[in-house]
Parts: C-alpha cells; sequence; structure tokens
C-alpha cells in the first residue's frame, strides 16, 4: 500500500505536491519523493523516512515545473528498504516520471521480458518495472514525439503485460506538451481519484483528502481500465481501454484509507458506521451485554459509535493515543509492533474498570496486537473484555498491495469457520470475539468488492509460481 498526488496547473506544483502527500502521509511511512518537469528539466528528489524529513523546503525549492508526481511508500515486500526503492521513478528514453499504488503479481516474467531487451531492473519497487513496460512500449512506437494515441497503445500494452493492481499517476510529454497522465487496472483494486481547481488546475490522489487540502473539488474516481491525460484549463482527455467487472479494495474502506475520503461508494466514515451498525445487530443476536463500548483508536471510531447507538450502549473514549508514533500494521516486524503499540496507545482506567466492555477494531490479522490490548486491559480490572471486530476473519493473504502475511502467519486461518470465534477469543483472552460477516460485509458494501483477505475470491487470479515468488519477496 502507497499513496501517490499528481498535479498539473498553471504555476509551480511543488509545494503543492508536498501538502497534498502530507495529507495521505498515512498511507505510508518508509519513503517518499516528488517529481516535477518545466518543460526542459527533469527535477527529482526522493529518500527514506517521511513526507516532512524528505521533501524539506530546501530540497523542494529548486525543483520548478507546472507538472509533477509525489509519492509515500508501504513497502510490501522484504523487511527493509533502500533509497533506490523510493518512488517516484524516472526513465530518460523516453523521459517519463511515474508513480504507482498496489502490487504486481507477474513480476518474474515481466523482468525476464524486459532482460531479453537489454533491460535491467535495479530496484525491489514493482513500480520501475511498471515503467520500464510503459517505456519499452512507447518505444516501440517511436522513439519521441510520443501522441496521445501511442500513450493510449502503450497503456493496452500494459494492460496486457502486466497483472496485479495498480493505480499509476506518471508526467511525460504528449503531442509536445507536458501531460499529467493517469491510469488504473482493469478491476480498479486500489484507489485513486481526480479533481479540478478554480484556477484550472487539475489534480489526481490516491484520496480525495488530498484534493480537499488544496481546494480541489473531486470531479471523481480514476475509472478502472481507463486512461486519463490532464492539461490546464481542458478537459481530461480520457479513453477506455480495457473494461472489466470493478472490484475495488474492501480493506481500503475498513483500515487503510482516512474516514473523511470519498471513494466510489462514498465518504469512508459512512460505511464504516454501516459495517459498526450490521456488527451491533450480529452480536445483540448472541445474547452478550455490556456497560461500555470503547473504539481502538482511530479507525474503529465510527464503527463503535454506531455500535454503540444501536445497542443503546454508552460510547467512550478508552485510550489516550500517542499522536507520534505510527501505524502498527505497517511496521516492518513484530518487534517494532509491539514495540510501537506500548508507545501508542494507553488505556484510562476509570472506562475500564468494574465494567462489562466491548472493545471494537477494525480486523485482527496476526493476532498479537489485539491480545496486548487486551492483556493491558486486564490490568484495569474489567468484569468481562468482549471484542468486536467490523470485518470477517482475515484467511488469506493479500497479493495486491497490503502486507497480510502468508496464510500461516494469519491467526484466523488456524481456526475452521465454526470455531473462529470462540478459539481466537480464548488465543487473546477475551471473553468472547465477534467478527461481522462476510454476508454483513457484503450487506454493506455490496458484492462487487475484492474481499479475497476474507473469502479467498481473488479478483486477477494468482498462480502458484506467483504466490511463491511474493511470498519469498515479503521474507
Amino acid at each position: 500500500m502507497c499513496g501517490f498526488v499528481g498535479l498539473i496547473g498553471s504555476d509551480s506544483v511543488a509545494h503543492g505536491l508536498v501538502l497534498g502527500l502530507q495529507s495521505i502521509q498515512h498511507r505510508g511511512q518508509d519513503a517518499a519523493g516528488a517529481a516535477t518537469f518545466d518543460g526542459r528539466r527533469w527535477h527529482l528528489t526522493k529518500d527514506l523516512g517521511m513526507v516532512s524529513s524528505v521533501l524539506t523546503a530546501d530540497r523542494i525549492s529548486s525543483m520548478t515545473g507546472n507538472v509533477g508526481i509525489a509519492h509515500v511508500r508501504y513497502p510490501t515486500a522484504g523487511t527493509t528498504s533502500s533509497q533506490q526503492d523510493a518512488q517516484p521513478f524516472q526513465t530518460r528514453h523516453p523521459g517519463i516520471l511515474l508513480a504507482h499504488n498496489g502490487n504486481l503479481t507477474n513480476i518474474p516474467e515481466i523482468v525476464a521480458d524486459l532482460r531479453t531487451q537489454g533491460c535491467h531492473v535495479l530496484s525491489g519497487c514493482d513500480a520501475e518495472p511498471l515503467l520500464l513496460v510503459f517505456a519499452e512500449e512507447l518505444q516501440s512506437i517511436r522513439p519521441a514525439g510520443h501522441t496521445g494515441a501511442d500513450v493510449v497503445k502503450a497503456v493496452a500494452a500494459v494492460y496486457r503485460r502486466v497483472r496485479g493492481a495498480y493505480s499509476v499517476v506518471a508526467v511525460l510529454e504528449v503531442d509536445g506538451e507536458p501531460t499529467l497522465v493517469a491510469f488504473r487496472d482493469p478491476h480498479g483494486i486500489r484507489p485513486g481519484c481526480f479533481g479540478r481547481r478554480a484556477d484550472g488546475a487539475w489534480m489526481v490522489a490516491s484520496e480525495s483528502v488530498a484534493l480537499d487540502v488544496l481546494d480541489f473539488e473531486k470531479e471523481g474516481d480514476l475509472p478502472p481500465g481507463e486512461l486519463m491525460l490532464f492539461r490546464a484549463n481542458r478537459e481530461p482527455i480520457r479513453t477506455l481501454i480495457a473494461p472489466k467487472v470493478p472490484r475495488p479494495c474492501v480493506f481500503e474502506r475498513i483500515y487503510f484509507a482516512r474516514p473523511d475520503s470519498r471513494m466510489e461508494e462514498g465518504r469512508v466514515n459512512r460505511s464504516r458506521w454501516r459495517m459498526g451498525r450490521t456488527l451491533g445487530i450480529e452480536w445483540t443476536a448472541k445474547g452478550f451485554e455490556a456497560d461500555v463500548i470503547v473504539a481502538v483508536p482511530d479507525t474503529s471510531r465510527p464503527a463503535a459509535m454506531a455500535m454503540g447507538e444501536e445497542l443503546g450502549i454508552p460510547h467512550r473514549e478508552g485510550f489516550i493515543k500517542n499522536r507520534y508514533s505510527g501505524r502498527t500494521f505497517i511496521m516492518p516486524d513484530q518487534a517494532s509492533r509491539k514495540a510501537a503499540l506500548r508507545l501508542k496507545l494507553n488505556p484510562i482506567r476509570e472506562m475500564f474498570e468494574g465494567k462489562r466492555v466491548l472493545l471494537v477494531d477494525d480486523s485482527i490479522v496476526r493476532g498479537t496486537t489485539m491480545a496486548r490490548i487486551v492483556e493491558m486491559l486486564r490490568g484495569m480490572n474489567p468484569i468481562a473484555v468482549h471484542v468486536a471486530i467490523f470485518s470477517p476473519p482475515v484467511r488469506n493473504p493479500c497479493f495486491y498491495g497490503i502486507d497480510m502475511p502468508s496464510q500461516k502467519e494469519l491467526v484466523a486461518a488456524e481456526f475452521s469457520a465454526e470455531d473462529v470465534e470462540v478459539a481466537l477469543a480464548e488465543r487473546i483472552g477475551a471473553d468472547s470475539l465477534t467478527f461481522l460477516s462476510i454476508a454483513g460485509l457484503k450487506s454493506v458494501m455490496g458484492e462487487q468488492i475484492c474481499a479475497a483477505c476474507f473469502d479467498g475470491d481473488y479478483a486477477v487470479p494468482i498462480t502458484e509460481d506467483e504466490r511463491k515468488f511474493i511470498r519469498g519477496e515479503r521474507r
């Protein structure tokens, strides 16, 4: 999972790129980068670290140009990264800047194809082979002076050669003009949106909150399988290339996206609220009782409030969160996640002591974080700790850009569907555990979603060799 922004207007875009990128820092804390084009020179800076430490004023002051892209990275391969893995990436033949969010599943095949053309991948980031395929296809048409029709042919070839999930933003000269280019995989698994500002500028981003920060009005989501070309003060040029049934990632709505972001189905906050209300109905049917509902901050607050409203149980803030800690789910290893949790959350004793507590969270992946939270709460002397999760059990790894590990590391996969709640409640030390059912999830989000981590129905089929490669990269 990563995040990108792209801007094209009449004025310099460097500072706007940084502001937009800061609004989606939650999508990646490993590395950051930005690049601009002034019609003559390309300007690129990137490094490991957060946006504020990488894209400093002195580093972007010389980045001229009225078109550019920026990126924050969350790696889903390996446990370490280098500056070489940071995005955006650049090619000189032809001149292209590119960044993406997602995960390609057929990397070995792509890399082998590139090597037959004498082209070598230097980084461990799959944005680079995607860029090289795009560049190779453009070069096969003509060496320079590429037209809009050329870009359409090249992106069509990318769709044929590249499998997986990807939302892409790029900068190149098209029909002799600097152009902001965006396209999304045919199923639209990873998110992307675009918007216009009153001064005629256009912006694309992983989430709509980046548009809000810079006073852009969202005009739509990047259509799956469609190419969009943006130029300031003009309508975008749109070409539908590879239409398929949209299957957007539901885990974006559950965990990754900011609640104030707007995606295809509306505000993320509303989706989480509806999941919480549905979970409340399912929890009530089990006959449990509680005195207070407490959300594990921050993602689960809307669902917890909705459960409180549905059940008539007061919702209270039970944890103080350290705002200077990162998101524990995207920490690179278990030791980091455990240490980060100790820094991240501090329970308020009076919210738990002598009470039957209903603790609400978004998901359980490895189970260690929730076990640690329940352990902390037991020290507050509650009468009971019930746990409610507003998503189904995570039973399958994600191959599309979320670092859900191999199946043997997914704690819910150890148990049958009939036994998982009772067995896992015992594992984490809770009095009960209730997951939102898959039927309940789809009653909120619809059938046309990618929920493979829950139901094993992968939008893009994964071969066994591809699975082995991705598992190897994550180790």
